[in-house]
């Protein structure tokens, strides 16, 4: 019998620390690059299967390890598990490989090495011979060093068995608390600050709850799983207090809650879309490999949380069903929109070949309604450049807001909506519902809305939904998304001034060059037709979103030519001299009669101080700038 085996005999006949089950669940495919897991049924463990309390657990695990080629362990239980990343298994490998080893030369020391790794490394470096050889040729040193300790070396990922993520629960280390929010979904937010990045760590209501609410929980997600009922809301309830003790120790409704949730709802993204700071949710492949990260106040960071791999391909199904469209190798990309508690979410879905598994991004958009003063507060834009796009698009100014996807372009057209006159009428034509039009109704603004077919709906067809958009009364168009075949028939109400307001939308492109080529070229509009436009604006999409560029169009005769009104400089974004020495065809087009082009000037300083004085005394929100303006426009 090999030395190390009649250790783990002896550990098996005088030790029953540990009632572990472990067994080596296999890859599902044939990719070859994906090892198995071991799963550790850890119910009948008086130690729960705990890597950091008890040695016999590890020992446990560093024998089923033994010859596994597996990447991940996952221990289960009580209707919780714990995810072990690739240090912590590389770690218990190296213990299991020192072990074999070194037996034969100390048998004491293989068998602390299967029970106290940490404590076998010390003890094998500390002195000289052949100990200390394998302990560096296995890896066991390496790995001891790299860690402080079994909470450092055993922090694991966990959550709810029911659930399709996994959380870090501890703050990085060294990291610094900057801020705490609730959540109207009952979770809490911390923002943490470390010299690498910020990070965001969520702690939801079903990470909360106890041993006994974690087992009802996971038994009723057993019994609803053999459930078929027409009725979700009544089966989840059903399931619940069919499972759940009767002498009233735990709160049912919030096991209920819990539970549908990760069934019924979208689990944890449920609370990222509940933040009124998220814009963005991006989960990239491969996910078991990289946190979820938010867009939070402009600033891309990562989270604690984890999709699994079970928790993507549930969201793949649930879009394929919800919207109708194909996502699959055949088909590997999706466009579509999501209906959860906080209203509908837009998402981006790529899958293989395309991609190394699903990834996903949900954009939320819209539940903040911005204003200009919230971004010239938050640095998005200089309070200059914000005034003049004030006044150009309270001036009936026909406007394109550029940049890459994810470069905040919905935001900054939805703070401009804020600058129309308060009289003035909206059509705004949109496939996805962005916009703030219903914070705008609610103001008193008279904005009406025209949804545009997305797949998921009837609806018009984007041509369709422009040329009734114009036919709907005089007054500002708004388009959310220029993209299409719809971009003839606008340039061509712009020229000949369908639109008795300002004309507005987005676009994607990189600067006026690229916005031209797309427009002139894709999207086969007449350079000359392109002339109606009279500023661009173009935002950055790095981890600060800001604006890079405003520009203005001028129609040469044989073409246009663009002018830069205010460029990157440094970390911002300065004029560039063009208004203020007379030289801007855009404010010579903005002067109303009777007024010259220093009258324009002396409204775009007045606009600058007002709304520096906004944005300085913290009244950015919708109403305030609303009953700011109405008051302006009083006077």
């Amino acid at each position: 019998m090999r030395l190390l085996d009649r250790l783990r005999e002896g550990d098996d006949e005088t030790d029953d620390g540990c009632g572990c089950d472990p067994a080596v669940r296999s890859p599902r495919g044939n990719d070859p690059d994906r090892s198995g897991t071991l799963v550790v049924a850890a119910d009948g463990c008086p130690a729960r299967g705990d890597l950091v309390a008890s040695p016999d657990c590890r020992a446990t695990v560093v024998d089923a390890l033994a010859g596994s080629g597996v990447d991940a362990v996952h221990v289960r239980a009580g209707g919780r598990e714990r995810v072990y990343d690739d240090g912590a298994v590389g770690l218990l490998v190296a213990a299991g490989r020192f072990a074999a080893r070194v037996a034969v030369h100390d048998e004491r020391l293989a068998e602390r090495a299967r029970r106290d790794p940490l404590g076998a490394a010390r003890a094998a470096t500390g002195r000289a011979g052949p100990a200390s050889t394998l302990a560096a040729s296995t890896g066991l040193a390496a790995g001891a060093d790299r860690v402080d300790g079994y909470e450092a070396a055993f922090g694991a990922r966990t959550g709810p068995t029911v659930a399709d993520t996994r959380l870090d629960r501890c703050p990085p280390r060294d990291a610094t608390l900057v801020a705490r929010r609730e959540l109207g979904t009952g979770a809490t937010v911390r923002r943490y600050r470390t010299e690498a990045s910020d990070r965001y760590l969520l702690d939801p209501p079903g990470w909360r709850l106890d041993a006994a609410e974690l087992t009802t929980l996971a038994d009723a997600y057993d019994r609803l799983a053999d459930t078929t009922t027409g009725d979700d809301a009544a089966a989840v309830s059903r399931a619940v207090r069919t499972v759940a003790p009767a002498d009233g120790s735990m709160s049912v409704a919030t096991v209920e809650r819990v539970l549908r949730r990760h069934t019924r709802g979208h689990g944890v993204l449920e609370d990222l879309f509940a933040d009124p700071r998220v814009s963005e949710v991006l989960v990239t492949a491969p996910v078991t490999d990289n946190p979820v990260r938010v867009a939070v106040d402009g600033e891309r960071v990562p989270t604690n949380v984890h999709l699994t791999r079970r928790g993507a391909e549930a969201l793949a199904s649930r879009f394929r069903r919800e919207s109708g469209r194909a996502f699959s190798r055949a088909a590997p990309t999706l466009d579509a929109t999501t209906r959860t508690r906080n209203g509908r979410v837009r998402v981006a879905g790529v899958a293989d070949p395309a991609s190394d598994g699903y990834a996903f991004v949900f954009r939320t958009g819209g539940r903040e309604a911005w204003t200009l003063p919230a971004l010239v507060a938050n640095g998005t834009l200089p309070v200059d450049a914000a005034a003049l796009c004030s006044v150009a698009v309270e001036r009936a100014g026909a406007g394109l807001i550029a940049g890459p996807r994810g470069a905040g372009k919905t935001t900054l057209l939805s703070a401009l909506l804020w600058e129309l006159p308060p009289s003035t009428r909206a059509v705004v034509v949109e496939d996805t519902p962005e916009l703030p039009a219903a914070r705008l109704q609610e103001a008193g603004r008279d904005v009406q809305t025209v949804r545009v077919e997305s797949g998921d709906g009837p609806a018009l067809s984007p041509t369709e939904a422009l040329r009734t958009a114009l036919r709907l009364g005089e007054g500002a168009l708004v388009v959310g998304e220029v993209r299409g075949e719809e971009a003839a028939t606008l340039y061509e109400a712009m020229r000949v001034g369908a639109a008795s307001s300002a004309v507005l939308g987005t676009i994607h492109g990189d600067g006026a060059d690229a916005v031209f080529e797309r427009v002139v070229s894709d999207l086969e509009v007449p350079a000359s037709s392109f002339g109606a436009t009279d500023f661009l604006v173009t935002l950055s999409a790095g981890e600060r979103r800001t604006v890079s560029s405003v520009e203005e169009v001028r129609d040469t005769g044989d073409g246009v030519a663009f002018e830069s009104l205010f460029e990157p400089v440094g970390d911002g974004t300065e004029a560039t001299g063009v208004v203020d020495r007379g030289n801007s065809r855009l404010v010579a087009s903005l002067a109303r009669p009777g007024e010259s082009y220093a009258d324009v000037l002396g409204v775009i300083d007045e606009r600058a101080s007002l709304l520096a004085n906004l944005a300085g005394t913290e009244r950015t929100d919708p109403a305030a700038v609303d009953a700011v303006h109405r008051e302006r426009v009083a006077e």
